[in-house]
């Protein structure tokens, strides 16, 4: 949050979209997206809310731009032929960007429309596909498999956050209260490797899980356009 002296300094610069987007992204960083309001942006701006209807139209109009200035951060490919090295670093630059702006996935999947910023950049991906010799039908398909990984992000199966806190002792009872219920996932639990800790508490490494998925669908679909070649 900003303080009066920096609010007072920012007050005397003129208002832009860009400062307006920015500022948004700072409060969503500091509290999360659902403690972003009209009011709070202002007075993070040191504005009424009223000025800032002359850069957004609206909150959803805030919240798509949002979106787009979180994908311009996405670092630029840097080039190169091997189609499955490039949709890497596409996937990669997109995580670490989302990893420091941890609320952005959600807000995402929240677009109804996708903007010219968000078209252009999954243009791009479909670029990769097409010159690293995918057929068009296969470039469909594969995006499609591809989904929100190619922005660095997956709606998870698994959420292991809430059993952070748990003891020892609680995890051991809620493991054989599985084991009773649903063998198969308590099995899955008591042997997956998470470096030493269970599923059901932490140390599950989401960006592991997001590579390892990362490869298999690449591999996969590396298998695929070879088989259509021939």
């Amino acid at each position: 949050m900003a303080t009066q002296s920096e609010t007072a300094t920012e007050a005397r610069i003129p208002l832009s979209r860009e400062r307006v987007l920015a500022a948004a992204i700072d409060l969503a960083d500091e509290g999360g997206i659902d403690a972003l309001s009209m009011r709070k942006l202002g007075l993070e701006l040191g504005v009424e809310a009223m000025s800032l209807y002359n850069h957004v139209s609206n909150k959803e109009d805030l919240l798509d731009g949002m979106v787009d200035a979180i994908v311009q951060e996405i670092a630029p490919l840097e080039g190169g032929s091997d189609w499955k090295a490039m949709i890497r670093q596409r996937a990669y630059s997109a995580r670490e960007v989302l990893t420091r702006h941890q609320w952005a996935p959600r807000l995402i999947e929240t677009r109804s429309e996708p903007s010219p910023t968000m078209m252009a950049y999954m243009d791009s991906a479909i670029g990769i596909l097409i010159e690293g010799g995918f057929s068009m039908d296969l470039t469909h398909h594969a995006l499609h498999v591809l989904g929100s990984r190619i922005l660095g992000f997956t709606q998870e199966l698994f959420d292991d956050s809430s059993n952070e806190a748990d003891s020892p002792e609680a995890e051991a009872l809620m493991l054989q209260q599985l084991l009773q219920a649903y063998p198969n996932i308590a099995a899955m639990a008591a042997g997956a490797n998470h470096d030493g800790d269970s599923i059901l508490g932490p140390g599950c490494d989401s960006d592991m899980e997001f590579t390892f998925a990362l490869d298999l669908i690449l591999d996969g679909l590396e298998s695929m356009r070879d088989r259509e070649a021939s």
